[in-house]
């Protein structure tokens, strides 16, 4: 009897570890966004500022420059390169998914910056000459800064339709807007030829895409997105208004990324504020399992969005369209970018596209149709 006591003692306390590992499911994806930005090679260090760029490649060329290859997550950024004794001092920097008209500057030490043509419009490259061991940059389109009313596009839930996704963008680049924003759901497993081909397709696109994962991005491994598109969860201001994009690709929001949210709403009280992730935190209809695994954590959610008065809300993973409340908060589900779609709709494939007044806040959300 008492070996029978130990054993069920010992299973319960596996059972136990095992149900708190699984209470933080994206746990790991959390602590990974804290690493993206940051990488060392070749004697050179780089440092991208709240880790909006993911470092791509870092090497040194036959003719002994170094090549530096940067993806962007947002319309502006800082990032510093610290040259070792035994780095070379030319490099060539390559930055995809920028806005056009970016203008890279050094705000810190001393380098010779030269622009070339990128391949495509979302892409710049600059030749640079470090002077001196740290320099930083920054790299930014003008209207970036100046603050006054845009447009930006949503569109989430490509998955198995990748090819035909080349009208959508082709659709986009007609819109008068700044980027495109994304709620996840790109691809159908997330494994590299899956990210690498959505990454191909998007040199057809006019705009930058800035996106957070969603579950299909987990089936190969819970990290690898951040090899090719960055953070999960991030944040950046764009012409007087703020985006938060949060990573609910498993159904809940890692305590971690709830800090980094809450100082997020915090900077930001008196501003037009979105937000977006992939998975909503009620589902509008509540037939589906279409929202968070905890009606707690969803109450509890929009709850801080609702204090922090955020002004929207973007959600994809029902591949639908819906136009409803959540918390108060005006809140739009948008997942046509061509997954297989709810039966009986007939909204087929679509995107969005957000007229914003950092005055007067959001002031149109407008649905256009592909197919």
């Amino acid at each position: 009897m008492a070996w029978r006591r130990l054993v069920g003692a010992a299973g319960l306390s596996v059972l136990v570890a095992q149900a708190a590992c699984s209470t933080r499911p994206a746990e790991e994806r959390a602590e990974r966004d804290l690493e993206v930005g940051h990488a060392h090679s070749r004697g050179l260090r780089v440092d991208v500022e709240h880790g909006l760029a993911v470092v791509l490649e870092i090497r040194e060329a036959a003719d002994g420059d170094g090549r530096l290859s940067l993806w962007s997550s947002a319309p502006s950024q800082r990032f510093t390169l610290k040259r070792g004794d035994d780095a070379p001092t030319g490099w060539r920097l390559t930055v995809s998914n920028v806005m056009r008209d970016s203008e890279l500057r050094v705000v810190g030490g001393d380098a010779t910056v030269t622009a070339e043509e990128g391949d495509h419009a979302t892409e710049q490259v600059y030749d640079l000459e470090l002077n001196s061991p740290e320099v930083s940059f920054e790299l930014m389109a003008p209207e970036a800064r100046q603050r006054g009313p845009f447009s930006f596009a949503l569109l989430s839930d490509v998955q198995e339709a990748i090819d035909r996704v080349q009208d959508i963008f082709a659709r986009i680049n007609q819109e008068p807007v700044a980027f495109m924003l994304g709620a996840g759901d790109l691809t159908q497993q997330g494994t590299d030829e899956q990210l690498s081909r959505y990454k191909r397709e998007l040199r057809q696109l006019n705009v930058p895409y800035y996106t957070t994962l969603g579950n299909h991005e987990l089936g190969k491994s819970p990290t690898l997105w951040h090899d090719y598109f960055g953070r999960a969860s991030f944040h950046f201001d764009f012409r007087g208004a703020a985006f938060s994009l949060i990573d609910s690709g498993s159904a809940t929001v890692d305590p971690l990324v709830y800090d980094r949210l809450d100082g997020w709403l915090g900077e930001h009280t008196s501003d037009v504020h979105i937000v977006a992730m992939h998975i909503p935190p009620l589902d509008p209809i509540g037939v589906r399992n279409g929202a968070f695994s905890s009606r707690n954590e969803a109450a509890k959610l929009l709850g801080r969005l609702a204090r922090g008065h955020v002004d929207l809300t973007l959600y994809g993973h029902i591949h639908s369209y819906y136009d409803f409340e959540n918390g108060g908060i005006p809140a739009y589900i948008s997942g046509g970018g061509g997954a297989i779609p709810e039966r009986f709709d007939n909204i087929g494939r679509h995107f969005l596209v957000i007229e914003v007044d950092p005055d007067a806040g959001v002031r149109n959300v407008r649905t256009v149709r592909v197919d």
